[in-house]
């Protein structure tokens, strides 16, 4: 256990970062699946419009790496449009 006030304190911040941090990559990983979910083009593009929202969010404070959020747009996008071209 830690012994400097220092330690202790940076134990208490470090489990409230990890908890904030598990609840927002949960909800964007929800999002995400709610993305790929969808059968139809107009469906999947209102959850899109939700999914990049929460990952440009993210990526700005830090909890995500702006190239992960990008990846992830693009995946999606490349899934919304083999829906929109019915492949």
């Amino acid at each position: 256990m830690a012994h400097h006030k220092s330690a202790q304190k940076r134990i208490r911040q470090t489990r409230s970062r990890k908890l904030y941090n598990r609840q927002n990559k949960k909800q964007i990983k929800e999002a995400i699946k709610e993305v790929f979910a969808c059968e139809t083009y107009e469906a999947g593009f209102e959850k899109f419009r939700v999914a990049t929202g929460l990952l440009d969010r993210l990526s700005l404070r830090g909890i995500l790496h702006k190239n992960t959020a990008g990846n992830r747009k693009a995946s999606m996008a490349k899934f919304l449009n083999s829906l929109k071209n019915g492949k």
